[in-house]
C-alpha cells in the first residue's frame, strides 16, 4: 500500500512468488537435507555410526527409508535427540521438519498400505474362560487352571507368544472333560470338598470391621459377612460349613442344605449360642457331626446364608446384636443325594431340543451341536465340521444316555483347534505381499476379542455373514452396544490391568515390619479403586486425560483413611472429588505406587521407568550386568536419603546415561511410600521431589509432574496409549509400518476430545485392524 492507504501492484512481488511457489519442493528438500546434516549426522555418520546408525546425507522427501525414518521422527519429535550435550534445533525449525517427515510418510502409507500380518492366535486364559461363558453359558473361569500364558509387549494376547505344546493340550482335555460334565449337569459327578475364601471388603479382623457391611454384595442392612462365587452343578443335598475365627480352617459349623442348580434362591440360619448345636439339616454322611467348641467369648450370634444363583452369602442378621463372629470363608461339599441335572442356564444354553423318541435323539443332537459348534467356531457349520462332533456324540450314547452323548461332543468341541485357534484365512489364488480385506467374521471375531476378550455374539455373527457389520452405520450401532455391555468390563481386567501393571499387585508382598499398615483388604481397596476408576474413564466416555489429572477418584472408608481423606465412611465405594491436587489421577493411586515399590522401600527407577514406558513410549534399555545394589549410608555411617543414593548411583558412567532419564521422574512421587501414603520426610529428611522431563522442563511433586504431562507431553501421551491399545487390539506389536495408522488414529481422536469411544472406533477403522497381507516371497 502507499502512503494513503492504497494498495499499489508491483510486477515483481508477483513473478518473487510465482519463483518460491514452482521451487518451493526444491527449498523444501534443501532445507529438510540440513537439518539431518547439521543435527543428526554429527554422531550418525559413516566414520561413527552411533547404535550402527549413519543418517550422513540422509533424503527425508521420499519413504523409502520408512523404517530409519520413522526412528528419526519418533527421536525428533519427543526431544530425546539431540542429546542435551549436542547443538539442539530450535523449536520453529524442529517443528517444520517433524510435520514434512509425517507428511511423507503418510502419503506412502496411504498410497501403499501394509498392514501386517498378525500371526495365529491361541485362546489365552482370559480369553478361554469367556469365551467357554458366552459359548455354554457357563462362568466359572475355566481357563483359570491352565497354565500362566506368556507376554508379549506387555500383554498376554500376543500371537507370537502363545505357544502350544502337548502338555498344554492334555491340559486343555482335562478342562474340556470337567467344563463338559458341569454345563450338562452329569448327574453322576462325584462328591468334592472345596474351600472357598469370601471376597469380603472390609478386613473382618476387629469388631468394628465384623460390624460393618463386608461386601458391596451383601444387603445393605448387613454387617460383616462376606460372598462368594460357587457353581452348584446338580440338583442335590449340599454341606456348607463355616471356617470361624483368625485361623479359619473346617471347624465351623455345618449346615446340610437341598439347593437346586442354577438361577434358585434358598435361605438357611446358623444359629450360635454357647456350646448348642447348629440348627440346620443333618450333617452329611461321613462328616463330623459333634458340635464344635464355642467361639471364645462369644455371645448369641446368628448368621443368615443366602445362595442366588451361583453366589454364596453370609453375613449376620443384623436383629441379633454386636457380636458377629469372624467367617473366614466356607467349606462346600456335595454333591449328595443328586435328584437330576437342574435347569441351569447352561442347559438351557446347549439344548436347544429334547428327544422325546430314540427316533429323535439323532436329530436332536445334530441341531443341538450345529448351534454350540456355530458359537465356538465362530462362523457357520458345515457337514464336514459336524460329521466328527456326531461320532462323539453317538459314542457317548452308546455308553450312556443322550445327555453323555452330548458331553462327549461338547469335549471335542472344546479342544477343537476351529475352537482353541484364531485363524485369518489368505484368498486363494492371491499373491504373495498382498494386501486384502479380511472377512467379515474374521472382522466380527477381531471386534469380540478386542472389546470383550471373548466370542462374538449371536448379533455379531449375524449380521457378518449377512455382510452387513462393515456398514457405517451397523458398525458404529455395534460399538455402542459392545461398549455399553458388561463384557466391555474385559478391557478393565484384561488391557487396563496388564497396562497399568494391577494385574500384578496380587503378587506384591509389602515388608510388615516397613509397612504394617498394608493388610489383604488395603490390596483389595487399591485393586477396586483403579478398576472403577478406568471403569468410569470407558463408562462416561470420558476424555482419555483423565487417566492423568482427574479431580477425583473412588474410595471406601479403609482406602480413604489410608490417604488421609476425612469424612468417608463404609465399605462402599463411592466417586469422591479431590481437593488434594497430589493425590488425583493414576499416579497418585495406591495401586501403581505399590507395584513401582520394592517390598521395602520406594524404587525411584521403577517408578521413573513406568512412565518413561507407558505414558511416553520412551523405555529405556536394559541395564547391563554387574550393577551394584544401592549404598544405604554415607562413611560417615548416616543413612542416605533416596535422592542421596540415587544421586551416588549415578556417579557410576555406566549407570548415568539412564537414570539421568528415570530418577528425576521418579523423584517426582518420592513424597509417596512404597504403599501410597503421604509422607514428608524419609529417614528424618525432608524430601526433595523437585524433578525435570527428558528434554528440559521442570517440576515439583505429582501434581506439578501430572501437570507437565497434561500441558506439554500429552500429544506424547496420546500415542503411547493409542500403541498400547493397537497392540492390544491386533495381539501383536506395532511395527513402523504401523506408525501412519497410529497418526490417523491420533487425529481422528482428536476430533472427539480423545474419549475412550473416539480411540476404540478409529481403531476398529484403521487399516492393520481391517486389513491383512500375504506372506511375502
Amino acid at each position: 500500500m502507499n502512503t494513503e492507504g492504497k494498495r499499489v501492484f508491483r510486477p515483481w512481488v508477483a513473478v518473487g512468488l510465482l519463483v518460491a511457489a514452482i521451487h518451493a519442493p526444491i527449498f523444501a528438500q534443501s532445507a529438510q537435507k540440513s537439518f539431518t546434516d547439521q543435527y543428526c549426522a554429527l554422531c550418525h555418520n559413516q566414520k561413527n555410526p552411533t547404535a550402527d546408525v549413519n543418517l550422513t546425507g540422509l533424503n527425508v522427501t521420499t519413504a523409502a527409508n520408512a523404517e530409519l525414518l520413522e526412528r528419526v521422527l519418533r527421536k525428533v519429535s519427543t526431544g530425546e535427540m539431540p542429546p542435551p550435550a549436542m547443538p539442539r534445533p530450535p523449536a520453529n525449525v524442529a517443528g517444520p521438519f517433524v510435520k514434512n517427515l509425517e507428511s511423507v510418510l503418510d502419503r506412502a502409507a496411504a498410497a501403499n498400505p501394509n498392514p501386517g500380518r498378525p500371526a495365529v492366535h491361541r485362546l489365552n486364559r482370559a480369553e478361554y474362560s469367556n469365551a467357554v461363558r458366552d459359548v455354554l453359558a457357563l462362568d466359572i473361569q475355566a481357563g483359570a487352571t491352565l497354565p500362566v500364558d506368556n507376554s508379549g509387549y506387555g500383554f498376554d494376547n500376543i500371537g507370537d507368544v502363545l505357544s502350544f505344546s502337548p502338555a498344554l493340550l492334555e491340559r486343555y482335555m482335562s478342562v474340556a472333560r470337567r467344563v463338559a460334565r458341569l454345563a450338562v449337569g452329569n448327574v453322576n459327578i462325584k462328591p468334592s470338598v472345596e474351600d472357598v475364601a469370601g471376597r469380603r471388603d472390609v478386613p473382618g479382623g476387629s469388631a468394628r470391621d465384623r460390624n460393618e457391611r463386608g461386601s458391596d454384595d451383601l444387603p445393605f442392612d448387613s454387617r460383616g459377612g462376606f460372598s462368594i462365587q460357587y457353581y452348584f452343578p446338580v440338583d442335590a443335598e449340599y454341606s456348607i460349613r463355616l471356617q470361624l475365627g483368625q485361623g479359619g480352617g473346617r471347624g465351623g459349623p455345618e449346615i446340610r442344605q437341598k439347593i437346586s442348580a442354577g438361577l434358585r434362591t434358598i435361605g438357611a440360619t446358623f444359629l450360635r449360642e454357647s456350646a448348642k448345636p447348629e440348627v440346620g439339616l443333618p450333617p452329611a454322611p461321613g462328616a463330623n457331626a459333634t458340635p464344635p467348641a464355642p467361639m471364645p467369648g462369644a455371645l448369641s450370634a446368628q448368621l443368615d446364608l443366602r445362595i442366588d444363583g451361583a453366589r454364596v452369602k453370609l453375613f449376620p442378621l443384623p436383629s441379633r446384636g454386636n457380636n458377629a463372629p469372624q467367617v473366614n470363608g466356607v467349606t462346600i461339599s456335595g454333591p449328595y443325594n443328586i435328584t437330576g441335572p437342574g435347569d441351569t442356564p447352561s442347559r438351557a444354553r446347549i439344548f436347544a431340543c429334547h428327544p422325546a423318541t430314540a427316533e429323535e435323539e439323532e436329530p436332536c443332537a445334530r441341531t443341538i451341536l450345529a448351534g454350540v459348534a456355530h458359537r465356538a467356531f465362530r462362523r457357520p457349520v458345515t457337514d464336514a465340521d459336524l460329521k466328527p462332533l456326531l461320532a462323539f456324540y453317538r459314542s457317548g450314547r452308546a455308553e450312556g444316555n443322550f445327555d453323555f452323548g452330548i458331553e462327549k461332543s461338547l469335549r471335542a468341541i472344546l479342544v477343537s483347534p476351529d475352537f482353541l485357534f484364531r485363524v485369518e484365512q489368505d484368498p486363494p489364488a492371491a499373491r504373495p505381499g498382498t494386501v486384502y480385506r479380511i472377512s467379515d467374521l474374521e472382522f466380527a471375531s477381531r471386534l469380540s476379542f478386542f472389546l470383550w476378550s471373548s466370542v462374538p455374539d449371536d448379533t455379531l455373527l449375524g449380521l457378518a455373514e449377512k455382510n452387513k457389520l462393515r456398514e457405517p452405520a451397523v458398525l458404529a450401532a455395534q460399538l455402542r452396544r459392545m461398549l455399553d455391555d458388561p463384557r466391555a468390563d474385559a478391557l478393565i481386567s484384561n488391557f487396563a490391568g496388564q497396562w497399568l501393571y494391577t494385574r500384578g499387585l496380587s503378587q506384591q508382598k509389602p515388608d510388615p515390619d516397613a509397612f504394617p499398615e498394608f493388610d489383604e483388604s488395603l490390596r483389595a481397596a487399591f485393586q477396586r479403586e483403579t478398576e472403577l476408576f478406568f471403569q468410569n474413564i470407558l463408562r462416561e466416555d470420558r476424555p482419555l486425560l483423565e487417566l492423568l489429572d482427574a479431580n477425583y477418584t473412588f474410595l471406601n472408608q479403609r482406602l480413604a483413611e489410608h490417604y488421609g481423606i476425612p469424612n468417608i465412611y463404609g465399605p462402599q465405594f463411592r466417586k469422591v472429588t479431590l481437593t488434594d491436587a497430589n493425590r488425583g489421577g493414576l499416579l497418585g493411586q495406591g495401586s501403581l505406587l505399590t507395584v513401582t515399590s520394592y517390598p521395602n522401600r520406594t524404587s525411584v527407577v521403577q517408578r521413573g521407568k513406568w512412565i518413561l514406558d507407558n505414558l511416553l513410549g520412551s523405555p529405556p534399555p536394559p541395564p547391563p550386568p554387574g550393577i551394584p545394589d544401592l549404598v544405604a549410608h554415607a562413611k560417615d555411617g548416616r543413612k542416605f536419603t533416596m535422592r542421596e543414593a540415587m544421586e551416588q548411583h549415578r556417579s557410576d558412567g555406566v549407570c548415568q546415561s539412564c537414570h539421568a532419564r528415570m530418577d528425576p521422574i521418579g523423584f517426582a512421587l518420592e513424597n509417596y511410600d512404597g504403599v501410597g501414603r503421604w509422607r514428608s520426610e524419609d529417614g528424618g529428611t525432608a524430601i526433595d521431589s523437585t524433578g525435570k522431563l527428558p528434554g528440559g522442563a521442570k517440576f515439583e511433586g505429582p501434581s506439578g509432574l501430572k501437570q507437565l504431562l497434561a500441558a506439554n507431553y500429552r500429544d506424547q501421551y496420546y500415542s503411547t496409549l493409542t500403541e498400547k491399545l493397537l497392540t492390544y487390539a491386533l495381539g501383536r506389536g506395532v511395527e513402523y509400518y504401523d506408525k501412519p495408522a497410529v497418526r490417523a488414529i491420533l487425529h481422528q481422536a482428536a476430533g472427539e476430545n480423545y474419549r475412550m469411544s473416539a480411540f476404540v472406533t478409529a481403531i476398529v477403522n484403521s487399516t492393520p485392524f481391517q486389513m491383512r497381507r500375504t506372506p511375502e516371497p
